[in-house]
């Protein structure tokens, strides 16, 4: 036990206050402060739905199948996050490695919809620069995806910790706090296919809002 209301318990140290590790704390408030991130962005383009004067539209643009598809493996990965910590707390190393190993796959399969689906757009002449749907999808699907990269790269530098020995059920905490990044970035990615694919799917020409009606 340290000094300061500080225990520490297999390496890892935790907060007699709080009852909750350090390492948590400082995560649950990055998460935090990333929810309020992303929250203005999700707001801004809610803000701005329907808005733009011109071409193309969501409707001619969002495939809801296949985004459903890239969508339902990103969450089979946080299924696999709480897999491969079980089995890293349980001593199971090789199980625990199967599903690190199965969940960064499955974070570039969603990846790699994401850039199918980028490409495609851009071929329809869907750019950042096209409308004001296209800038603020673009914007808050890219920031989103630089967030999925991230935690890719972060369980791939933890697989190649484990596959050395320095990750072990004694210092699983380091695997909890990945996971605990990966499922905050699968529900950011619900929300956002609600609002920008489900709810939007259909949204047109605004009332209203024909080319030639813009600024009358």
């Amino acid at each position: 036990m340290s000094n300061q209301g500080v225990t520490v318990h297999h390496g890892e140290e935790i907060n007699n206050s709080t009852g909750v590790s350090n390492k948590k704390l400082l995560m649950w408030a990055f998460l935090g402060s990333d929810v309020m991130f992303f929250g203005t962005f999700i707001g801004t383009f809610m803000a701005y739905r329907n808005k733009s004067l011109n071409g193309p539209y969501p409707e001619d643009t969002l495939d809801i199948p296949i985004t459903s598809v890239s969508t339902f493996v990103l969450l089979m990965s946080s299924l696999g996050v709480v897999l491969a910590v079980h089995y890293l707390k349980e001593s199971k190393m090789g199980l625990a490695k199967f599903w690190l190993i199965l969940v960064i796959i499955m974070g570039m399969i969603f990846m790699g919809f994401q850039v199918y689906e980028f490409t495609h757009f851009a071929h329809i002449g869907m750019t950042p620069q096209a409308n004001l749907f296209g800038s603020t999808f673009f914007t808050l699907t890219s920031l989103h995806g630089a967030h999925v990269s991230l935690g890719i790269l972060w369980l791939i530098f933890l697989l190649y910790n484990e596959y050395k020995g320095n990750l072990t059920s004694e210092n699983a905490i380091d695997l909890e706090l990945a996971g605990l990044y990966w499922h905050f970035v699968d529900i950011v990615w619900i929300i956002i296919f609600a609002l920008l694919y489900l709810i939007t799917a259909g949204d047109g020409v605004p009332p209203g809002g024909l080319p030639w009606t813009a600024g009358h």
